[in-house]
């Protein structure tokens, strides 16, 4: 073990401010709160266990190439830290201290190429915790922070290397000690108690969010403004990056789908290579990430500047369904009351259209508005654009809480293949999509920035780029 290894790396209340406000301004939420956060995860651990939390490390895309970094959400969620190579050792009770983080040393040849570090000499302070040691020393230390602990929480299947780290640990504190001299521990996954936790959210993470879906909005309107048919649609890609990176935003939340005509009709269409058809709509869905938090919105525009009449008819059927969807999304409902909701409009319709035959209770029970509509309306976002939570508690869907964010994204969708299906609706694929916060009343759109009325998508395409 080395010398820095053997001792705590933490820094005096005097030394804390610089290295903290580097890390405010990094993350937009207080140490105080990653406290918190760390205090209640360990109050839901039965007693006498350990939790392991590994941040994410950089992954190589060619040659000596790097992935853009991003940090694990449950890692950067504990923490605030958002450099590779850490690990968050946290253990309840612990005399000598209950939070522990093995991060990369300072080195000032990789941060000369790489930017500067924490390092362990500072990050007790700055991140609130009660240690930091060298992320090296990690084999050395942490078997004896597992002795005597009688379960070990992480995040058990989700990196087959990580496990096999953690069952060397177990092994070489085994071999210490003796076998015989060890309680017999167990491991568990630790998804299920922190993703509770992450299902709802604090009032400086839905800050963040409001800001993501800002930035996510503005871009939204920049590509309906600069759509002209003729186009690529990567060219409106360019667009949303340009906004998102413009915005404060350095990447997006997942891959920007970009759609026009026929497109449309595939649910997660990431190519963006096509020409925009003059008489087609474009479905746009994408949204950017901001210090971690996602944004989600779609929206779908007629590349022309104008509905046709079945363009609008349609279009108008999907945001009742929105509509419909949003309402129901109050606390005390049930997470598929949404989607219940927009499926009524849509199985109304679609009968109406002599889609779908038979009663509407019998149609809806049987999901039969499925061929036109094939996913759910919701998901949870947060640190994750699909992110973490249980839908369902044992075999009901889960109770809406204020603090909880999912979208409301309802579709309709009649590709060419479809049988059965007026030559009118053949090729056109819609769909509107928003996040919503539950609150104690009404609903709270985080994206409203966005126009999604018919007439109100025609007056803003009609204006030139600001």
């Amino acid at each position: 073990m080395s010398t820095a290894g053997r001792k705590r790396h933490s820094l005096e209340k005097s030394a804390a401010p610089e290295a903290e406000s580097a890390m405010l301004k990094a993350t937009g939420i207080a140490a105080a709160e990653y406290a918190r956060r760390r205090r209640r995860l360990m109050d839901g651990l039965a007693e006498g266990a350990v939790a392991l939390i590994s941040g994410a490390s950089v992954r190589l895309r060619n040659g000596d190439t790097a992935y853009p970094f991003r940090q694990d959400s449950n890692f950067l969620y504990l923490t605030g830290f958002d450099e590779p190579q850490g690990l968050l050792v946290l253990v309840p009770g612990r005399v000598q201290g209950e939070s522990i983080l093995f991060c990369r040393e300072r080195d000032p040849r990789g941060e000369l190429y790489d930017g500067e570090r924490l390092g362990p000499e500072r990050a007790a302070a700055a991140l609130g915790l009660d240690h930091a040691f060298p992320v090296d020393d990690l084999d050395d230390i942490l078997p004896g922070l597992l002795e005597g602990r009688r379960r070990i929480y992480f995040p058990l299947g989700g990196d087959a290397e990580f496990d096999r780290r953690v069952l060397g640990w177990v092994h070489s504190l085994r071999s210490r000690v003796g076998s015989d001299a060890l309680p017999q521990c167990e491991f568990a996954d630790i998804g299920h108690i922190l993703h509770d936790l992450r299902l709802v959210k604090s009032a400086a993470e839905l800050r963040l969010m409001r800001q993501a879906a800002s930035i996510s909005a503005d871009a939204h309107r920049r590509a309906m403004q600069a759509c002209c048919p003729g186009m690529n649609e990567r060219d409106l890609e360019a667009e949303l990056l340009y906004a998102f990176r413009r915005g404060g935003a350095r990447e997006s939340a997942y891959e920007c789908i970009v759609a026009a005509g026929v497109h449309a009709c595939t649910l997660h269409y990431v190519c963006n290579d096509g020409e925009v058809p003059e008489d087609a709509l474009v479905l746009i869905d994408a949204g950017c990430e901001l210090q971690g938090y996602a944004s989600d919105i779609t929206r779908t525009f007629p590349a022309s500047g104008r509905f046709t009449a079945v363009q609008r008819e349609l279009y108008e059927l999907v945001l009742a369904a929105q509509h419909a969807a949003i309402d129901a999304a109050r606390p005390g409902a049930h997470f598929n009351a949404p989607h219940e909701a927009a499926q009524r409009v849509f199985t109304e319709a679609l009968i109406s259209y002599g889609l779908l035959e038979g009663g509407l209770e019998e149609l809806l029970a049987t999901e039969a508005a499925r061929r036109f509509c094939m996913h759910k309306t919701s998901h949870w976002l947060g640190l994750d654009v699909h992110d973490v939570g249980d839908y369902r508690v044992g075999d009901a869907w889960r109770v809406l809480e204020p603090g909880m964010v999912l979208t409301v994204e309802p579709g309709l969708y009649f590709p060419p293949h479809l049988e059965g299906v007026p030559e009118r609706f053949r090729g056109i694929g819609i769909r509107i999509e928003d996040d919503v916060v539950i609150t104690r009343g009404e609903p709270e759109v985080l994206t409203g920035g966005v126009p999604k009325s018919p007439d109100a998508i025609e007056a803003l395409m009609a204006e030139s780029l600001p």
